[in-house]
């Protein structure tokens, strides 16, 4: 059984007076001890809004509501109480936020931030508690460890800030840590800098890490397995070196042909993909990429496309996925290009 199981994850927003908002839509994925996952999108697919839900940090309002299953190592993270909750929360399950500047408090030291959590979940206190809280910073590349605890987070840069944060979330040696776009705002060396420790982290701890990023560098030299998300769906699942390789639903396809390459030649326009995350169809009507869309068919506007799995643990959700290379296009029947092979036996179309 995987460490982490998410099944079927939902979150709604709904306001008076207003539009109701499925901000998560029925997300699925596992996460096993010592893995590196990937949750892939641009901003506003419902990322962060997913890991808030399963730490149970989104707000209490009658408006919210959330839905199916998050369990951690046999025990549904949904179904807590707020004080069983908070005792897993920075003990077993710990999240690094996305700017610390406003995660961190600004009115109280860093030190004091950092012997907090040990204080709560591993009942430190007084010299130990600081000894402990030094060795962490400096754990995280932090120069001058003692003098950092006294001071304020304004005091520190970018980069110390979101090493102070990844301090505090693994000062309890978390089982699973979950990083929401660690390395935003932060100068491409701070970033390399800050992806190495957490790789340092998994591999030393077991630790099992979901990464949010849209960021497919960051996706490409980090994670085991991806995630790629629109509006609120995950629509292909695949280890890291097929989709890279092989991408077939055409989100994915147009994600990887929008970064810029050191092979393309000068001045060789970027491929960006159409539109924005607003141009969406609700996924009861159809499927919510179709407007984007350059593969877009009459079936995409008038049902929710299947999720289709494959043999090798792939699945995707487009009824006209983009062709493996050397693959027939599919208007090219049989009488049209003479020894075409059949469609592979071992995709599943399911519905869910």
């Amino acid at each position: 059984m995987a460490l982490l199981e998410v099944d079927d994850l939902s979150v709604t927003f709904a306001r008076r007076g207003q539009r109701t908002v499925r901000a998560v839509d029925g997300v699925s994925f596992s996460v096993d001890a010592g893995e590196v996952v990937g949750l892939v999108g641009e901003s506003g697919c419902g990322k962060s809004v997913t890991s808030m839900a399963i730490m149970g940090l989104l707000p209490r309002q009658p408006g919210t509501r959330i839905g199916g299953k998050a369990v951690f190592d046999g025990t549904d993270l949904l179904g807590l109480d707020d004080r069983a909750r908070r005792d897993i929360r920075g003990r077993d399950v710990a999240m690094i936020f996305q700017d610390p500047l406003s995660s961190l408090n600004p009115v109280i030291p860093i030190g004091l931030q950092v012997t907090e959590v040990l204080a709560r979940h591993r009942g430190m206190k007084g010299d130990a508690a600081r000894k402990e809280a030094a060795g962490l910073l400096d754990r995280v590349g932090i120069p001058d460890p003692n003098r950092r605890l006294k001071e304020y987070p304004h005091q520190l840069s970018g980069g110390m800030r979101q090493r102070a944060l990844i301090a505090m979330a693994v000062a309890c040696r978390p089982r699973l840590l979950i990083a929401d776009e660690p390395t935003t705002a932060l100068d491409v060396t701070i970033q390399a800098q800050i992806l190495e420790l957490l790789k340092e982290l998994v591999h030393d701890s077991g630790t099992a890490l979901v990464m949010i990023t849209h960021d497919l560098g960051v996706v490409a030299g980090m994670c085991d397995s991806i995630n790629v998300l629109y509006a609120g769906r995950v629509v292909e699942t695949a280890r890291r070196r097929p989709l890279f390789r092989e991408p077939r639903h055409p989100y994915t396809a147009g994600l990887l042909g929008s970064v810029p390459r050191l092979d393309s030649g000068r001045g060789e326009p970027l491929n960006p993909i159409p539109g924005s995350v607003r141009d969406v169809l609700s996924w009861s009507e159809g499927c919510a990429f179709a407007p984007r869309c350059s593969r877009r068919v009459d079936a995409c506007l008038d049902e929710t496309p299947p999720l289709v799995r494959t043999h090798d643990g792939r699945s995707y959700r487009c009824v006209d996925p983009v062709p493996l290379p050397g693959a027939i296009p599919a208007q090219a029947g049989p009488a049209d290009q003479p020894g075409a092979s059949s469609p592979d036996p071992n995709e599943e179309k399911t519905r869910d």
